[in-house]
């Protein structure tokens, strides 16, 4: 049997026996609110209380930094251990967002060389391949489990 540890997503054998036992992990979850970036710490919220801020490393937010979006909420997954003390193990995104196209080069006429696609960037910083007829301002439908582009808002 192969075990996952949520802390560090490290998979590792165990074997147990019949007589075994083992305590539930106490996991629940919560809605955060995504505040801003700055050098590598990502600064969260409590969605009803803005002064409650807390920072989590980029290491444990995984490829979700890709599409966080200033202001917006987050689910997170919260190990409470044996003394009370909770810590934020995961991060969870929507599965589709909506972001607004900052940047997209001019679609050429006949310039289907690349498959009809274009590299854009989004509101947020993160860059992405989107048809040609994408075109800067438009909102957009992103997959963030995939990061690639569902459909034109």
């Amino acid at each position: 049997m192969s075990q996952l540890e949520y802390i560090s997503g490290k998979v590792f054998p165990a074997t147990f026996h019949v007589s075994d036992s083992a305590d539930e992990a106490d996991i629940t979850k919560r809605e955060v609110t995504f505040l801003y970036h700055n050098k590598g710490e990502y600064w969260f919220c409590e969605p009803e209380d803005k002064s409650k801020r807390f920072k989590l490393d980029e290491v444990l937010l995984g490829n979700a930094v890709k599409f966080l979006k200033e202001n917006s909420d987050v689910t997170a997954l919260v190990w409470t251990n044996d003394d009370d003390e909770e810590k934020i193990i995961k991060l969870s995104m929507p599965i589709k967002m909506e972001l607004k196209v900052k940047e997209a080069p001019p679609a050429v006429r006949g310039d289907t060389s690349k498959g009809g696609n274009k590299i854009i960037t989004l509101e947020n910083g993160a860059t992405l391949n989107a048809p040609m007829f994408i075109s800067e301002g438009d909102t957009i439908r992103v997959n963030t489990e995939t990061g690639d582009y569902v459909e034109r808002v």
